[in-house]
Order: structure tokens, then C-alpha cells, then sequence
């Protein structure tokens, strides 16, 4: 009787230490479907940076583009990889978001084009249809860029995930929003040369690509595990730069859908973007943010630092 006793307790121990190691869980909704430009996530989650802080994380893909930030905002999601100027955006709006850490820390966006479209500045996209990839974002850098390089009387599209077959058909001559370190390279793979303007190379000042949010509840409530997945993340950085290859075939083992070939180009590509330590320049942001008032991308002056988290 004592040994079955002595079972039972025994078990409900090892099932109370199984929850424990568990950890709180964390939803992340990524920007776009897996990718390298997400590498370092899933080197933190399967190298076990994420449960060595306590924290499990459920990696979501989105259904649209711009679903990320959205849903972060709302709690719907805990933690979203968003765009520096879509927050800046969004904060103008008034949604109730914190950034927490970033992933890509200079511009990957540009104009993107099909060699032989007879495109060789931007103002020859006047009077021509020109796509973008995230609603409320995209479109917006888009019209800025138009300004300030004089692309006149063009038609937006929406195009979505579908940037080549968009191209190629020619729903549009070009398409803001794809990266020059990955889209490049698919499109490559398909035959086709891409060309492109790159953003801060054109009047857009630098800004950060891909960075972290969260919605101010979810900060509030769940704060230490917000904050575990932040040590994590700085930890997945370091061994990214320090251990490209291996960072790389953790990446691939773990998103056995991707294209090896073509995400291993791109990889090489990225790797230089990717932040090596967490924490934001509050000068560039706060940069960014004033030259998104004086082109009409924001109605209000929004303070970088009151949007960025500093952590203790």
C-alpha cells in the first residue's frame, strides 16, 4: 500500500515538474510566411534558449501581411515581428503597442522591377501600375518614395505574397515591398533577373526592417516571459554570428519545407542585417519617425522612445 502510495506521488511530482518545465507560453505571429530573415528565432527555440528562460513559443505564420501587428496590439497574439515604420504608423494610430527587441536593423525593402522593363530611374514608373506587399505599410513607403523621387500619377495594387506572378503577368511593372537579400534570389530561381531601387538609397532614411512588438497589456501581464524571449533572442544572435552554418542547418531542420538552395543564398545575403544585440538607436528611430510626419506617412509626432521598451 505504501509503495502505491509513494507511486502516486511520485508521478503527480514529475507531472507538476513537467508543467514547470514547460514554462509560460508565448504566441509569435511572424511577418510573412517562415523564412530566413527569421533564422535566429528558430535557432533560440531549437537550441533551447526559449525553455532555458522558461518560456515555450508557439510560431505562427500569418494570413495576411498585415495581420502581425494588428493582432499583437489586441493580445490576440503575444508577440508580433513587425516592420519599424508600420509601428511608427501604428502608433500614430493610437494602437497600444511596445517594441521589445530587433531582428533586422537596416533596410531590406526596395522597388522592385524585372530587368528589360525599360526602368532605369524611378520617375519611369510615372503613370504606371506599382504594386505593394503589406496594406498600411508598403503603400504608404510607397507614396513617400513617389514624392520624393517624383514617380508621378501611378496606380497602387495590392499584390501580396504574389510579387512574381504579379510581375510577370503584368498586373504591375513593379512592386514595393520585396528584400533585396531574398526575393531576389526566388526570382532568380525562376529565370527571371530582378532589379531594384533601394529605399535608403532613394531619400528614406534607415530604419530597422524587422523588429519585435508586443500590445501594452501583454507587456504588463506576462513581462517576464516577454522579457526571457528578449535574453533569448540576444542569445540566438550571438550564435548566429558566431556560428553561421551551424545557425543555418538549424534553421533548415526545423522548416523542412523551405527551399534549401534558394535559402541558403539568401542567408548569405542576410546575415549581415541580422542584430547582434538587443536594444534600438533612439536617434535613428526617432529620425525615421520625424521624416514620417514631414511626408504625411503619420499625422502626429510620435516619440521613439516612449515606443520602445527599455529593459532593466
Amino acid at each position: 500500500m505504501k509503495k502505491k502510495i509513494f507511486g502516486f506521488i511520485l508521478a503527480l511530482t514529475l507531472l507538476g515538474s513537467s508543467s514547470l518545465m514547460a514554462g509560460e507560453k508565448l504566441s509569435l505571429m511572424l511577418d510573412w510566411f517562415p523564412n530566413v530573415d527569421h533564422l535566429p528565432i528558430y535557432v533560440a527555440k531549437e537550441k533551447g534558449y526559449f525553455s532555458d528562460q522558461g518560456i515555450t513559443i508557439d510560431i505562427i505564420t500569418p494570413s495576411e501581411t498585415s495581420d502581425a501587428l494588428k493582432l499583437a496590439a489586441s493580445g490576440n497574439v503575444d508577440l508580433a515581428v513587425s516592420y519599424e515604420p508600420q509601428t511608427i504608423i501604428a502608433a500614430d494610430q493610437g494602437l497600444p503597442i511596445t517594441v521589445v527587441a530587433p531582428l533586422v536593423v537596416h533596410p531590406l525593402t526596395t522597388l522592385l522591377f524585372l530587368e528589360d522593363r525599360g526602368i532605369k530611374t524611378p520617375g519611369d514608373l510615372s503613370h504606371k501600375k506599382i504594386g505593394y506587399t503589406v496594406p498600411g505599410l508598403m503603400d504608404v513607403l510607397l507614396k513617400a518614395f513617389a514624392a520624393i523621387n517624383n514617380i508621378q500619377d501611378y496606380t497602387p495594387v495590392n499584390v501580396g505574397f504574389t510579387i512574381l506572378p504579379a510581375l510577370v503577368s503584368n498586373k504591375v511593372d513593379a512592386v514595393m515591398g520585396p528584400f533585396k537579400t531574398y526575393e531576389t534570389v526566388g526570382i532568380a530561381q525562376h529565370g527571371y533577373k530582378a532589379q531594384f531601387f533601394e529605399l535608403e538609397k532613394w531619400g528614406i532614411p534607415d530604419y530597422e526592417e524587422l523588429i519585435f512588438v508586443c500590445g501594452l497589456t501583454t507587456l504588463k501581464e506576462k513581462s517576464a516571459a516577454v522579457k526571457g524571449f528578449v535574453k533569448a533572442m540576444e542569445k540566438a544572435f550571438a550564435y548566429t554570428k558566431a556560428h553561421p552554418k551551424d545557425a543555418l542547418a538549424t534553421y533548415l531542420s526545423a522548416v523542412p519545407q523551405a527551399d534549401k538552395k534558394m535559402e541558403t543564398q539568401a542567408f548569405e545575403l542576410t546575415q549581415p542585417y541580422f542584430a547582434v544585440k538587443t536594444g534600438h538607436d533612439l536617434l535613428k528611430w526617432q529620425a525615421f519617425a520625424d521624416f514620417a510626419l514631414e511626408y504625411n506617412l503619420i499625422k502626429n509626432k510620435v516619440d521613439a522612445a516612449g515606443l520602445i521598451h527599455t529593459w532593466k
